[in-house]
């Protein structure tokens, strides 16, 4: 018998000291890196047929693991074929822990994950009273955003789970935490995500053994620890501890690592930074949750080889669109007589067939079509500027490009 096809990672061009060009070899194709990852929460990037995310460029999508469980259920998409098959995909898929969305309820404050920069004090949590999800050493009590149902996770629960969505990529359960948690709170969180991750890894060995049949699905740990050197380095390192052991032992260990939680702007290359001084160079690397054009720049170089973020096509369903000269948002009175492209010099398929006036008119209309039409453009957008930035590693003129386009896209 012919033995699976697993994931796997081949370096490119290296240009920093951990910044690089690859591909993510997986069994349902290749990723050329650095790439951006559209973000389809229930199985569908939300307004767009699979057709018209393919168009755009993109390469692989991203599902919730949460709202998955939720609704239909993994079961269901179990027996349709996993995730891909189900949403009709042709091409890898990641599938993230459900972490983010089960944790995110329960921060106690405010969900920040990201801020300019620290304007408050560290605090200690909240009473269990005021919060919708409740951790424990085991896992976590939520409600469910549908109709308030009681549900758990566990690091377990959250492996089988995402086994039977069947991506080719998904992430170990871990613990969110925000910048505005203490300190002592911090340490506690990345010691728990440790033990977690190990209980990931014991689960997916074990369901990977039992599932006969099912095509390889590649595990990876994700680094917390906040805007705290010592605590990102000392998880990266405990991550890749328990991945060599398992790997040691006969099992399988993290086929990549996520670097999640809590991120300073300003300081996002520099914490980047330190987890991939510490990760090895022959496994690839996902920065969750990032897609602003100069945060893009300032990762890769860091190190990240993959991101995914909601932010374009939030801001598309609102009107909101990406320009090399800046966002705009069309929604506004002064582009009701404005017969020009979104942007005529980057181009695409909705530069070249609709204007601003008409996409205007869809959502003062409330027409669905204009969410449809910006979502399309900015996913294009940010696709083709990671790709373009891989282009310009590859072709040796990486500074100039960077220059150039952010001083044109900030120039304001």
């Amino acid at each position: 018998m012919a033995e699976k096809a697993d994931t796997s990672f081949t370096v490119g061009m290296e240009f920093t000291e951990n910044g690089r060009t690859g591909t993510i070899h997986t069994p349902h194709g290749d990723i050329h890196t650095p790439a951006f990852i559209p973000v389809g929460t229930k199985a569908t990037v939300k307004t767009l047929t699979p057709e018209q995310v393919k168009a755009t460029g993109a390469q692989a999508v991203l599902a919730n693991a949460y709202h998955l469980y939720l609704q239909p259920g993994p079961d269901i998409v179990d027996e349709a074929g996993g995730v891909a098959a189900f949403q009709n995909w042709d091409g890898p898929t990641y599938t993230d822990s459900g972490g983010f969305q089960v944790m995110s309820l329960g921060v106690g404050h405010k969900k920040v994950l990201m801020m300019d920069h620290v304007s408050q004090e560290p605090v200690a949590r909240t009473e269990k009273k005021d919060r919708y999800a409740l951790v424990d050493e085991e896992g976590v009590n939520f409600r469910s955003v549908i109709d308030g149902s009681k549900h758990r996770f566990t690091p377990e629960i959250s492996m089988q789970i995402q086994h039977q969505l069947g991506a080719d990529i998904m992430f170990a359960f871990d613990e969110l935490t925000v910048l505005a948690d203490t300190r002592e709170y911090q340490e506690a969180s990345v010691d728990r995500t440790h033990r977690w991750a190990k209980r990931c890894l014991d689960e997916h060995d074990k369901l990977t053994r039992e599932r006969v049949g099912k095509p390889l699905q590649s595990l990876w740990g994700v680094v917390q620890g906040a805007q705290y050197e010592d605590l990102r380095r000392k998880a990266t390192r405990g991550l890749i501890e328990l991945s060599n052991q398992a790997e040691a032992e006969g099992r399988r260990g993290f086929g990549g690592f996520g670097i999640g939680g809590a991120l300073e702007k300003e300081n996002l290359g520099t914490i980047v930074g330190w987890v991939c001084d510490e990760l090895p160079t022959t496994k690839p690397r996902h920065l969750l949750g990032i897609s602003e054009p100069d945060d893009l720049f300032r990762a890769i170089e860091a190190g990240a080889d993959t991101f995914d973020c909601v932010a374009p096509t939030r801001l598309g369903r609102r009107g909101g669109a990406y320009t090399l000269d800046g966002r705009v948002n069309l929604t506004a009175a002064r582009f009701k007589r404005d017969f020009e492209p979104i942007d005529a010099e980057f181009g695409g398929y909705v530069s070249e067939n609709y204007t601003r006036a008409y996409i205007h008119h869809l959502f003062k209309a409330k027409e669905f079509l204009g969410g449809t039409l910006c979502t399309i453009h900015n996913v294009s957008f940010i696709v083709r500027l990671v790709d373009n930035i891989r282009a310009a590693i590859n072709g040796g003129y990486y500074e100039d490009y960077k220059r150039e386009f952010l001083g044109r896209y900030y120039h304001s």
